[in-house]
């Protein structure tokens, strides 16, 4: 495996960018044009992230322009939910486009090429079955095998063409390939597939269409009809290259696009293949595509990741023609300063035990304007009420506590967050010996947090008034997977790599009252317990839901070491 992760004083690079600066000064480009050319069929993910970000901040950055294109070529597979989707994950990164393209527009441009293409000698048609021509096609060992149809005549291959377009011949019953070389040593050479039958109605075109071209004669046409000037593209179609480029010489188009190929964005602990993604929606082993734990876009955002943070992660990784995986705690990393910049700091506790100030007066509360971040003061402050009974976090009491444990035990003072000195005095607890209740007393002149006689205390804790605390349910978040490479392993599935622990849901969770004016969606830091988000589907009012993004360190060394690396 090949590490990409960069240091902190290590600058990433990005070949293409110096390849469109150049092109622009040297007069090769008047202009640069690039596009995000994704098929609807699924959600994105943090892979697609990198490809957008590459297109859109090129032309941005240049001051060109960014198609948005779909390349819905296969309408068994696609759907105008997944255009809705990509639509919206594009401007939740920050980008906006023109007009909206399909390459569904172009079937007809396309269709003449292809005619054009029979009539110069350079296609034809092809009515063996798909195992005859993969066969036939051979492998870097085997040469390939010309198909009997191969030198049928024109006139013939018109027809047949024309016969196919109208749908009388049925699925699989014949095919249009390109006429380029049997013995090419490049496999993609070897007379490629154009135009498929395909009897299924279109999201956009119904029913007008029974034939649908192939990827690689659609991909670099529709670039061609849009003027794109650099091409970028993931480096497994480093091999369609030859192709991409045969494809627009044979029909002739004046300045044609270039094709750029970038290494992909992989992460460990994570899968981005569109098959594993599905499956795991399919499973049940996720609650769609926008679980939070998914890499989609979607579930990113459900889960409080910011469109900033996966930008500057896309800018830091750079964009080079090596492939490897990237360290997803670089990821972590963006998303942790990120929300360290933006998040308001509040209270809340996840596992509470009851905490009563025998000497505070019942019925009395006490208001502290806490600062909701300490670091920028422009963000203000939240008032909060302190009273006679408190919720504070159950780990942060010890009855028999090691050496060196500076919260909350048997005669122990601690200092509550904002509000005060309390020490325990008392411990009560239930019929099985669980700690329910801790009986503590405070001094009235440490109110605000100070030491009064500058007493050293070293453990501060954070609480939760109980008589105005907000209950919440709480979900936690953590990596899918407990090993670096899931799908490794070709023998085992990566479905045996999932991480139970990957979700947890805490209920009667006790936050700040503060915290219920909030609405779906907004970020705030749970002080000592991490970065949290209102869930955008579950969260309403009276119900308040919270998804935990990120804890505020990396915690993932607890979990790992359950599996062997």
């Amino acid at each position: 495996m090949t590490d990409t992760t960069l240091r902190d004083d290590e600058s990433p690079g990005n070949f293409i960018r110096e390849i469109v600066e150049d092109d622009l000064r040297e007069g090769r480009r008047a202009r640069i044009v690039t596009r995000f050319p994704p098929e609807p069929n699924g959600y994105l993910h943090i892979g697609h992230a990198k490809a957008i970000w590459v297109n859109f901040s090129l032309a941005r950055e240049f001051g060109g322009q960014c198609n948005l294109r779909f390349d819905d070529t296969n309408p068994v597979a696609e759907d105008e939910e997944f255009v809705h989707g990509i639509e919206r994950d594009i401007r939740w990164l920050g980008y906006e486009w023109g007009e909206t393209k399909y390459a569904s527009d172009y079937f007809e441009q396309l269709y003449a090429w292809a005619v054009q293409l029979v009539k110069d000698g350079k296609a034809y048609v092809d009515e063996q079955g798909l195992e005859q021509i993969r066969e036939g096609r051979g492998s870097f060992h085997r040469p390939g095998v010309e198909s009997p149809y191969r030198d049928r005549s024109v006139e013939e291959n018109l027809a047949q063409l024309e016969r196919m377009r109208a749908g009388e011949i049925e699925e699989g019953g014949a095919v249009l390939r390109a006429k380029i070389d049997m013995q090419s040593k490049d496999l993609k050479l070897r007379d490629p597939l154009m135009y498929r039958i395909l009897k299924a109605p279109h999201h956009r075109t119904g029913t007008r269409w029974c034939i649908y071209p192939m990827y690689d004669w659609a991909h670099g046409q529709s670039d061609a009809i849009e003027g794109i000037t650099h091409s970028c593209c993931s480096l497994e179609f480093v091999n369609h290259h030859a192709l991409y480029d045969w494809f627009l010489e044979a029909i002739g188009v004046p300045a044609p696009p270039q094709q750029y190929e970038f290494a992909r964005l992989n992460l460990d602990y994570t899968v981005l293949s569109k098959r594993a993604l599905l499956e795991l929606v399919r499973g049940g082993h996720v609650e769609g595509w926008d679980d939070p734990r998914m890499p989609t876009l979607a579930g990113m955002r459900r889960r409080g990741y910011t469109p900033e943070a996966i930008k500057a992660f896309c800018e830091r990784t750079g964009v080079s023609r090596r492939p490897g995986v990237v360290d997803v705690g670089l990821l972590e990393h963006e998303v942790r300063t990120d929300l360290n910049a933006r998040s308001p700091r509040y209270m809340g506790v996840l596992d509470p035990i009851r905490l009563v100030i025998e000497n505070y007066p019942e019925g009395h509360v006490d208001w502290f304007d806490c600062p909701l971040n300490p670091d920028d003061p422009s963000f203000g402050t939240r008032r909060v009420p302190l009273s006679h009974t408190l919720f504070i976090e159950r780990e942060d009491f010890e009855k028999d506590p090691p050496k060196k444990w500076f919260r909350l035990a048997p005669g122990a003072e601690v200092r509550l967050r904002y509000a005060a000195l309390v020490t325990c005095r008392d411990v009560v607890e239930d019929a099985d010996g669980r700690v329910v209740e801790l009986r503590c007393t405070w001094d009235p002149d440490s109110k605000g947090g100070r030491s009064p006689d500058g007493r050293k205390v070293k453990g501060t804790i954070h609480w939760v008034s109980a008589a105005h605390a907000l209950d919440a349910e709480v979900r936690l978040f953590d990596r899918l997977f407990t090993t670096e490479s899931p799908m490794a392993d070709e023998a085992t599935s990566f479905l045996e790599h999932l991480n139970p622990a990957s979700r947890e849901v805490k209920t009667a969770c006790k936050l700040e009252p503060a915290l219920g004016a909030l609405g779906p969606g907004e970020r705030v830091q749970l002080e000592r317990l991490g970065y949290f988000v209102t869930d955008s589907a579950d969260h309403a009012p009276g119900r308040p839901v919270f998804n935990r993004t990120i804890t505020l360190k990396d915690t993932w060394s607890k979990i790992a070491a359950r599996e062997p690396r």
